[in-house]
């Protein structure tokens, strides 16, 4: 196998509910994956990136287009797919009744792995998401991360070519996402290829080598976090809270995206202590930091990433 572990070609999904208007879920998606990359789809909920990742999982059929996997046609053949591809789906869960040791080593054990191999990735799947001291309870008795960890856990022991992963931290305290994506990257060190959905920035930015945003169905905006971040055109931002006061003054110093109350502007270094003064002049609270992703996802989308709206 060498090349795109993942080909996706003006893939859409119309949902037809009974009594009900059609639903476009996707509206030609098109994008491609290099074998041993990191890619986050990121979008707020209700984007269409769950739709997306079951279909090029084989656990939907699209309504129209193609998907291949390592060359494979994901679509007429899932059968010749799968045994490359394993899944993490958006908030699955553990069987209740079994341990998180259970659980990984059946599932390995289920896909053909010998017993000692099997063994020995459980064990290890199980240390790198912090599971080992409850890997012999429950997995009832588990919390929500616990769980979410165990079918991260019982995901990565497959060291599979590639690993669909939707929504892979939700509910996980911040240390646990961090161990999270640190396994992640040792898999696409060993030649794995991740694709990830997402609605968190941090994660996308930390994580992901390439990032499409998407929104409604359609991708928007492909490339590096830095490129996106650059394709802003200045390198510091300056909320100014209740600056839709001030939008025309507050344009005059470069590209500026409203995020509720709150507006961002983008500008050089240079004119940083003047943008201020001007904030100071009309009574209205401002901070500076560096240009994140949120700014080119608001840019991108005309919506912060947690509007439901």
């Amino acid at each position: 196998m060498s090349g795109d572990a993942l080909v996706a070609a003006d893939v859409r999904k119309v949902y037809r509910p009974r009594n009900a208007s059609p639903v476009e879920a996707l509206s030609g998606v098109s994008l491609s994956i290099a074998e041993g990359q990191r890619v986050a789809l990121l979008g707020r909920n209700g984007a269409g990136k769950t739709t997306f990742l079951r279909i090029a999982s084989t656990l939907l059929a699209p309504t129209s287009g193609r998907v291949e996997v390592f060359g494979k046609d994901a679509i007429a053949s899932p059968e010749s797919v799968r045994p490359f591809i394993a899944v993490v789906p958006q908030e699955g869960k553990p069987f209740f009744h079994l341990t998180p040791r259970e659980q990984a080593y059946t599932y390995l054990r289920a896909r053909g792995f010998s017993r000692g191999t099997a063994k020995d990735r459980t064990e290890s799947a199980l240390a790198q998401m912090g599971l080992t001291e409850v890997a012999d309870r429950l997995s009832i008795t588990l919390s929500g991360g616990q769980r979410q960890r165990v079918m991260v856990a019982t995901v990565i022991a497959t060291e599979a070519p590639l690993l669909f992963l939707d929504e892979p931290t939700i509910g996980m305290d911040p240390f646990a996402r961090r161990e999270v994506w640190e396994s992640l990257r040792n898999l696409t060190r060993k030649g794995s290829t991740l694709l990830l959905t997402t609605h968190y920035l941090d994660e996308a930015e930390t994580l992901s080598q390439r990032v499409y945003i998407i929104d409604r169905g359609k991708l928007l905006a492909a490339g590096t976090a830095e490129e996106l971040k650059q394709s802003m055109g200045g390198t510091l931002r300056v909320s100014v809270t209740g600056g839709r006061a001030i939008l025309p003054e507050l344009g005059t110093f470069g590209p500026t995206v409203q995020d509720g109350e709150s507006v961002h502007v983008v500008t050089d270094p240079s004119r940083v202590q003047e943008l201020l003064a001007l904030a100071m002049r009309a009574k209205l609270p401002a901070t500076v930091g560096p240009v994140s992703l949120e700014e080119a996802f608001l840019r991108v989308v005309g919506r912060s990433i947690d509007d439901e709206s």
